[in-house]
C-alpha cells in the first residue's frame, strides 16, 4: 500500500478531490492511503494561531515551526523509519513525469502544504527532504499542488488503473505527448474518425498512433521534443506525418 500523509491547514479539502473516481476506488480498495493532519491542532496558542509576523519585516505572514514539527512528529514518532517528506513550493523541482515514477516507488510519502509566505526555514532545514512544485506560478497555499501530486503519483501505483498500458501510453510517459482519441458516433460535425482506426489492423494502428504522437510533441510541446532522441524509424514516421500536414 501508499501511504500519503498530508499536514495541512485545509483537510477537508482533499476528500472532497480525491474521494472521487478512480482515487477514491483505489482508497476504498486499500491500494492508496491518504491521511491529513491538521496542523492548527498542534498550535500551543489558545486561538489556535499557527502564522506569525517575519523577523526583518515585510509583506504577510509566516507559519511557525513548532505547530508543523509537531505534526511531522505526531507520524514520524510511530514509524521505525523516516518517510520522505515533501515540501510543495514554488522554489522547488518542476513536477514532471520522470519525478513522478520516481515517487511512485517510495512506500510512505508526508506532503507538507504551505501557506501565506510559506514556512519557517527551520522547518525545511529540519525535516524537508525534497521540495517541488507544480508550475512556475504562485498559488494560495500547497494543497493544490499536494492533491496534483497524489493523483499523478498514485496513478502508477499497481492496481490503481486497470493495466499498466493504461498509463504508459498517456502524454509524457516516454517524453511523448498521447496520441488522438476517439469515441462513438463515427461522424461528428461533419469529422469522421480516421479509416485507419476502423480497420482492425492493429499493426498500422499502433504505427499510426505513435506517428501522430510524434507529430503532436512536434508541434504542440518542441520543449520536450527536443529532449527526444529518435531512432530511424520514428524519424521517417514523423517525416510522413509532417509532409501530409503541409500538403
Amino acid at each position: 500500500m501508499m501511504r500519503f500523509d498530508v499536514l495541512t491547514l485545509f483537510p477537508e479539502v482533499f476528500d472532497a478531490v480525491l474521494g472521487e473516481s478512480i482515487i477514491g476506488r483505489a482508497r476504498k480498495n486499500n491500494i492508496i492511503q491518504i491521511n491529513t493532519i491538521n496542523i492548527r491542532d498542534f498550535s500551543t496558542n489558545k486561538h489556535r494561531k499557527v502564522d506569525d509576523y517575519p523577523y526583518g519585516g515585510g509583506g504577510g505572514m509566516v507559519m511557525m515551526a513548532q505547530p508543523i514539527y509537531d505534526a511531522y512528529l505526531s507520524i514520524a514518532e510511530k514509524l521505525s523509519y523516516k518517510p520522505r517528506v515533501i515540501y510543495l513550493s514554488p522554489q522547488g523541482r518542476v513536477l514532471n513525469q520522470q519525478i513522478v515514477k520516481e515517487l511512485s516507488k517510495e512506500n510512505h510519502l508526508i506532503l507538507l502544504c504551505g501557506h501565506y509566505e510559506g514556512v519557517d526555514e527551520r522547518i525545511i532545514e529540519e525535516i524537508v527532504d525534497d521540495e517541488i512544485s507544480i508550475g512556475d506560478y504562485v498559488l494560495t497555499g500547497g494543497e493544490l499542488p499536494a492533491m496534483v501530486l497524489i493523483d499523478s503519483v498514485s496513478r502508477l501505483i499497481p492496481g490503481v488503473l486497470s493495466s499498466e498500458e493504461s498509463y504508459s501510453q498517456e502524454s509524457h510517459y516516454e517524453g511523448l505527448l498521447e496520441y488522438p482519441q476517439y469515441t462513438r458516433p463515427y461522424e461528428f460535425c461533419n469529422r469522421k474518425v480516421p479509416d485507419v482506426l476502423m480497420s482492425g489492423h492493429h499493426e498500422n494502428i499502433n504505427r499510426w498512433r505513435r506517428q501522430q504522437s510524434l507529430k503532436r510533441t512536434y508541434l504542440k510541446r518542441p520543449d520536450l521534443f527536443a529532449r527526444l532522441s529518435l531512432d530511424e524509424t520514428d524519424k521517417k514516421l514523423l517525416e510522413e506525418a509532417l509532409k501530409e500536414t503541409s500538403e
